[in-house]
């Protein structure tokens, strides 16, 4: 009798462990993702729009989507940010609210958010969704879609 109830007693431990790693898992993707957020919104709001790019994959097939229509590559991106945004008064200080993180499949997450921007040439707002993807170990905006 006691063999049995330590078999049950070992199989309820590590059937309650499995789904409790992959739970911690996600809960540290996230945390990584949101902390690269956090890292964008401090150096936009410095005014350095290269720092903000270092959350984006840096290659010609990311691909970002706003109200100039489709932009392909972090290079054109960041130049158009810099053509957009050419001054601190004009790029202000930025804060992000993030309403979801939703896990795509292994080592991809969408983000789903609003961005708020206070500045001296006039606030902007606006909604985004964008993914990420773990690329050599590093978490990368891949694609973004802002409004």
């Amino acid at each position: 009798m006691r063999k049995i109830f330590y078999l049950i007693l070992v199989i309820t431990i590590v059937a309650c462990n499995v789904p409790q790693a992959k739970n911690v898992s996600e809960e540290t993707d996230r945390n990584e993702i949101l902390a690269i957020i956090k890292e964008q919104e401090k150096s936009w709001s410095k005014h350095d729009l290269e720092g903000f790019m270092n959350g984006y994959w840096k290659n010609d097939s990311l691909k970002f989507y706003g109200s100039n229509g489709l932009t392909y590559g972090w290079k054109k991106t960041l130049e158009n940010y810099k053509k957009g945004y050419p001054t601190k008064d004009h790029s202000g200080t930025l804060k992000f609210k993030i309403n979801d993180i939703s896990k795509i499949k292994e080592g991809a997450y969408f983000v789903m958010g609003e961005y708020r921007l206070t500045r001296k040439v006039g606030n902007a707002n606006g909604v985004f969704m964008i993914i990420f993807k773990k690329i050599d170990g590093e978490w990368k905006i891949i694609a973004d879609t802002s409004c």
